[in-house]
Parts: C-alpha cells; sequence; structure tokens
C-alpha cells in the first residue's frame, strides 16, 4: 500500500465518514463505504492521481449514490417510519470547516436531507458542509459545474427554510428534554402535552422488529397520550427502567435500558421553546453501535 494514500486516508477518514453519514443516514453503511473506497483506491494507479483526498471524496461520493439506488428500494418495504442510526460520538464526523451547518448532525437536518433527490444532497454536502469546489463536485457526479451550482441551491434553500433561524441552547434544550421525560414518567398528559408545540410529531422507528407506531403521531393531544399510554403499560408489566441523559447525534439525547438490556435512544427536536418533534429509536440493528459504544465507556474506554 502506498503511504501516500495512507497518509491521506488517515487524514481525511473522519470527514469520509462524515460524508457518508450524511448521504445515508447509517453509521455501519458509512464505515463500509468508506473502507470499500479505500480498497478501491488503493488499486488505482496513484501516479494518475493528482489529488488523493480529492480523489477518495469522489470515491465515497460515487459509492453513496450506488448504495442510495439500493436503500430507496429497502425504504418502500420498511416497516413504519425511517430514522437515521443513532451516533453518540458526532464529533468524530465533523466536517471540519468554519461552514456554521458543518457540526448539525441532528435528525432534524437528516430528515431534510432524505428528502432531496441524491444529487441534489451530494451537491449540497460537498460544497456547502465539506467545502469541495464546484470542479470537484462536478467530477464526483459527473455533471457540469453549473448544474452542480442549481443542485446545491435547491438543496440550499430547503434546508434552509425548514431549519430555525436561532438554534436552541444546549441548557435549554436539555431541561426541556428533561421536563418532558419527567412529565412522561410520572404519566401527566396535560403535563407533556405543556411542552409540545401544537403540530408536535413522535416519530417511532422499530423497523418491524420491535413495537413501535406504524406511522407517526401528530399533534400535541396525541403524542401526550401515546407517551403516557406506553409509560402505564410499561408499569403494568413491572418493567425496570433506566433512563440515562447521552449526547445523540450531537445534541442531548436519552438512552434507555429496560431490565439491563438497551432498549430505545430518544432525542426531540426544538421550536419557539417547546418540543416540535421526538425521534424514538428501537430499532435493534441500528442500537448496535450505539450499545457497543456505551459497553465501551462502561469500560473506561474512549469512544
Amino acid at each position: 500500500m502506498s503511504t501516500d494514500l495512507e497518509g491521506a486516508f488517515a487524514g481525511c477518514r473522519g470527514r469520509l465518514e462524515g460524508l457518508a453519514y450524511r448521504m445515508l443516514g447509517s453509521r455501519a453503511d458509512a464505515e463500509d463505504v468508506v473502507q470499500d473506497a479505500y480498497l478501491r483506491v488503493a488499486r488505482t494507479r496513484l501516479d494518475d492521481i493528482r489529488n488523493l483526498e480529492a480523489f477518495l471524496f469522489k470515491t465515497v461520493t460515487r459509492l453513496c449514490l450506488d448504495q442510495l439506488k439500493r436503500a430507496h428500494r429497502r425504504r418502500e418495504v420498511y416497516v413504519g417510519p425511517w430514522l437515521p442510526e443513532p451516533v453518540l460520538d458526532a464529533e468524530t464526523l465533523s466536517a471540519d470547516t468554519a461552514a456554521e451547518i458543518a457540526d448539525d448532525l441532528s435528525f432534524a437536518l437528516l430528515l431534510i436531507l432524505e428528502k432531496l433527490s441524491a444529487p441534489e444532497r451530494a451537491a449540497f454536502l460537498l460544497h456547502d458542509v465539506f467545502d469541495c469546489s464546484y470542479a470537484e463536485i462536478a467530477a464526483s457526479l459527473d455533471k457540469s459545474e453549473a448544474a452542480c451550482r442549481q443542485l446545491a441551491a435547491r438543496a440550499r434553500k430547503a434546508v434552509t427554510g425548514a431549519r430555525p433561524a436561532r438554534p436552541t441552547p444546549p441548557g435549554a434544550h436539555q431541561a426541556l428534554l428533561q421536563s418532558f421525560m419527567e412529565a412522561v414518567t410520572t404519566g401527566d398528559v396535560g403535563g407533556i402535552e405543556a411542552l409540545l408545540t401544537a403540530d408536535a410529531v413522535a416519530y417511532s422507528d422499530g423497523g418491524g422488529v420491535k413495537l413501535a407506531a406504524l406511522q407517526p403521531i401528530v399533534g400535541a393531544a396525541k403524542v401526550a397520550r401515546f407517551f403516557a399510554g406506553i409509560v402505564r403499560k410499561s408499569h403494568r408489566r413491572g418493567d425496570r427502567a433506566e433512563i440515562a441523559a447521552v449526547p445523540i447525534n450531537g445534541l442531548p439525547g436519552l438512552v434507555v435500558h429496560l431490565d439491563g438490556a438497551l432498549e430505545q435512544t430518544m432525542s426531540i427536536d426544538v421550536r419557539d421553546g417547546r418540543i416540535a418533534a421526538i425521534y424514538v429509536v428501537r430499532n435493534p440493528e441500528k442500537l448496535r453501535a450505539v450499545e457497543t459504544t456505551l459497553a465501551k465507556r462502561a469500560a473506561g474506554n474512549p469512544a
């Protein structure tokens, strides 16, 4: 293996995985794509490559686009709402640029990206988040620079229109999440509802493996009754729940264990001081990396 390739790969691996995760919404798939990209580039005649890092980004982008075609077919038969795979170490996926959006790995943003076409998503991420030139993006997407500018502009408009003008401070975000869990734990339907926006939405991703709502739950009253009902059933079963505050995708979140086993993660989106969306991931396949990270931290090893 070329030491030049190894050095370039080591220097940008985190950003490559950050790009792939933002494109695919899966940490496991992102890691597989980046490793595949490395092996493919290693089989290429390196003397013909002027910029190894740019070539790695190009290769990862194309592999992600191929992966998204397969993912689209899987999503068509996915049971219930699809949510991204939660990550506890968002800092390792940082874009490492000065762009304001570079550190945003929130579920809210990732779900906005899901609504874009794959080329729009790629052009926006490469330019606005990873600071690639339009010439590099054009080479990655096999399109003209003008077309890539248009793709990025359309995506930027969609993202800007859906994101809050002023992000909620982490302390206020954490306090709101804590108040929500206190109200849920006590089954206080009125208390839960008071913390929600009128159009609040709850997403529960069980992937057809774990029990979860098959459709998003919309409206403060319905969301409040839904969570209060879950707690009542849990109390009747005698579940022993342990809830811990853990950053999820760079924002305050919670992990819930039932009888010692990881059951789910929970995170929220905040708008105007209230909870606008709740994201609950229960699909065991999407919790494997979370479980591994938690085990490493419990053993005193860095995640």
